[in-house]
């Protein structure tokens, strides 16, 4: 199965360590025969989809979620001396995207003309979040069909399919991570490769189509060098390891610890996109937990004030920055009928609600809320069992600077290029032409232009 453009990848071989680390680009030895093509368009890399070779065992059992980097025997959790990050996006057929491998750093913005891929390139980056947070397939692609390259023609059996990928770097290296999706005439996971220090840790492979399962390998070194069982075809493999793997080996210590740096580097991300419509009206105390669509904006403030005082003032100064007239602090309502709503404090001046604010405005409040707080204040799965220490929190901002005048964007990405200094903070946007250009101008920002 050939999955990253050049990198092929052989299903019918158990999973060793080849000669020479691999790069993302570079070929390993090996072979496809038996595999039926599923090409993804073009004159470039195909994926393959080996053919049914016998029964499949039975099926594994199929958890809602991963666990919250925890594994088996440890799993290297004692290991981790670093911030595990998504440092590489690979996009190798992916709607209009082709043999696409993008370096992120700390802070980057993708640029480009309409239609130039910003928006799916930030997709396929939820995308793989999602499924390392154990999320089923069908609900990470609803409309798996529209992330088929648009040339994509079907093989014989009518199946069509797209590739992406990530490398994940931490106190294990960099760990690569890349899938073969089909998309059609049924949405399933039909190859998985985790490669991390020149050897391939796991390998899954679609043996019988007729099935619902996919037959995975994975690294042992122990008196059985590879060990093999059925996953299901709608969850990503490397998140079920740490269900299936003991940890009594050092092969299986190191698949284990491979495997909960990538799955803690996804799981980092957080997709924000505010909403302005929402978060006008007063809204109902909760567990002050920010929303996608930061509707619930007003309840948030509600609990920071109390909860994160020194984050909260640095939000008020923030907004001084942000919003228009005199700023010296974010309050908060309690209102008659339970509900509360935030507002701007002007001094002696009468305060002034959020829901008087321009969509600009309250758009940029939200964006620096979150680079304010952690995964303790956003509505995001947290990994409970790896100190907070040991993560860094990704904001995934589509349109980062929609709605927002030059200033607001400067501020922006003033505050992402400080807290990203410390690596608790990483960003990921897109923008406009012209944000783009200040960008540019911004240490510590990586500006990746598309239409290039």
């Amino acid at each position: 199965m050939d999955l990253t453009g050049g990198f092929t990848l052989d299903h019918s071989s158990p999973v060793v360590p080849p000669p020479a680390a691999p790069s993302p680009g570079a070929p390993s030895p090996g072979s496809t025969s038996g595999a039926v093509p599923l090409r993804t368009g073009g004159s470039g890399p195909r994926v393959s989809v080996p053919e049914a070779r016998g029964p499949v065992a039975s099926e594994v059992g199929r958890p809602r979620r991963a666990p919250q980097g925890g594994s088996g025997g440890g799993g290297g959790r004692g290991r981790l001396r670093a911030r595990p990050a998504v440092t590489e996006l690979r996009l190798s057929a992916f709607a209009g995207h082709r043999s696409a491998a993008h370096a992120l750093g700390p802070v980057t913005l993708f640029a480009g003309p309409s239609g130039s891929g910003k928006s799916t390139t930030l997709r396929a980056y939820e995308a793989l979040a999602r499924l390392g947070a154990g999320d089923p397939l069908g609900e990470v692609f609803p409309d798996a069909a529209d992330c088929v390259p648009e040339r994509a023609r079907p093989d014989a059996q009518g199946r069509r399919g797209f590739r992406i990928g990530c490398t994940v770097d931490g106190p294990e290296g960099p760990v690569h991570l890349d899938l073969a999706i089909q998309a059609e005439p049924r949405l399933r996971i039909v190859g998985e490769r985790l490669t991390g220090r020149g050897r391939t840790l796991l390998a899954t492979a679609l043996r019988d189509p007729g099935r619902s399962t996919v037959q995975a390998e994975w690294h042992t070194a122990g008196t059985t060098p590879v060990t093999r069982a059925p996953f299901p075809d709608d969850l990503l493999g490397t998140a079920l390891l740490p269900l299936r793997v003991v940890g009594k080996t050092p092969g299986q210590l190191e698949v284990l610890a491979a495997a909960e740096q990538v799955v803690i580097g996804l799981r980092s991300a957080f997709a924000c996109d505010p909403r302005p419509e929402r978060m006008r009206a007063p809204v109902l105390p909760g567990e002050g937990r920010l929303r996608r669509g930061c509707g619930n904006l007003a309840e948030v403030l509600h609990r920071t004030r109390t909860d994160c005082p020194r984050r909260h003032l640095r939000l008020a100064a923030v907004a001084g920055a942000g919003c228009a007239g005199p700023v010296t602090g974010l309050g908060v309502q309690e209102l008659p009928d339970g509900t509360v709503r935030a507002v701007l404090e002007r001094g002696g001046r009468p305060a002034t609600p959020l829901g008087r604010l321009g969509d600009g405005e309250l758009r940029y409040l939200a964006l620096a809320l979150t680079l304010l707080t952690g995964p303790g204040v956003l509505a995001m799965d947290r990994l409970a069992e790896v100190p907070d220490a040991m993560q860094s929190l990704t904001l995934l901002a589509d349109g980062l600077d929609r709605g927002l005048d030059g200033r607001q964007v400067g501020e922006l990405l003033g505050l992402a290029t400080g807290i990203a200094a410390d690596g608790h903070i990483r960003v990921a946007g897109t923008v406009g032409d012209r944000s783009a250009a200040e960008a540019r101008r911004t240490p510590g920002v990586t500006v990746v232009d598309l239409s290039a």
